[in-house]
């Protein structure tokens, strides 16, 4: 009788299976069918507290990816001016984007969301929802910047050069060609910087806005289960961004398929 061997991968980090991994038990597959796991086994055998708990938290959930998903489109739009910036050969805006990087580089995220939420509600008195998208793309847009830089300088030179000999102005050079191209380059460290942003936005629940970590300091401060509420917590961030993890594998190997 033949034994049917199963293939184990040892990996530093996280693995994310693709269309070649089929068959491979990796840590991804690991971690995403332990977590469900654990999840109906506890929400199964004990529903007081954990099914409580998960009937109390999908609001946060939602609030969660709400700012998740704003954030990261302001941060896209400021990384890409920001990347621009950079590259620029105007002395004047090279030095105030290179600031820009440095001075959020520099700061704890924690330090700056609270500064510009605050500020913000102190001058333009802006909702707290808003306050915090705006903290999270601005402190985000930073890191976005760099990662645009090293895309677009990624890119042979010789492209623009072709693309100017074909009558492309400057514009038309880096958002028609340079930009495509860079792409494939950008897409891995946005989708990385997509997942990090979701798991810190768990820092707006100090700015009162109500998302997943929020809801659930609220059910553990009025049942005192402090311990079974931060066990879900933490198992329903691994599941959302194993999803998420995995949504973006798939996005990269279709790009792939394209280029091919």
């Amino acid at each position: 009788m033949k034994n049917k061997q199963v293939k184990i991968e040892v990996t530093d980090g996280a693995s994310i299976p693709g269309q070649h991994d089929k068959g491979l038990l990796n840590a991804w597959w690991v971690s995403f069918i332990g977590a469900i796991s654990v999840i109906l086994f506890l929400v199964i055998t004990k529903p007081d507290p954990y099914k409580d708990i998960i009937l109390f938290v999908p609001d946060g959930i939602l609030v969660t990816f709400q700012v998740t998903i704003f954030s990261i489109m302001g941060a896209l739009v400021i990384g890409l001016f920001t990347g621009l910036g950079r590259i620029s050969k105007n002395s004047f805006f090279n030095l105030i984007a290179s600031t820009y990087v440095e001075v959020v580089r520099g700061i704890p995220l924690l330090v700056q969301l609270f500064y510009i939420y605050y500020a913000l509600g102190r001058i333009l008195q802006v909702p707290d929802m808003f306050s915090a998208v705006i903290a999270m793309s601005v402190c985000y847009g930073a890191y976005m910047g760099e990662i645009f830089r090293a895309g677009i300088e990624s890119v042979d030179n010789g492209q623009t050069e072709a693309a100017r000999s074909l009558g492309f102005d400057k514009n038309q050079t880096m958002f028609m060609v340079i930009l495509p191209q860079a792409w494939r380059t950008i897409l891995p460290p946005v989708g990385n910087e997509f997942i990090a942003l979701l798991k810190d936005s768990s820092l707006v629940s100090i700015l009162a806005v109500a998302d997943i970590l929020r809801r659930g300091r609220e059910f553990a401060a009025s049942s005192f289960q402090y311990f079974e509420t931060y066990t879900m917590i933490a198992l329903l961030y691994l599941v959302i961004t194993l999803i998420l993890s995995k949504a973006v594998s798939h996005m990269e190997e279709r790009l792939t398929q394209y280029d091919r």
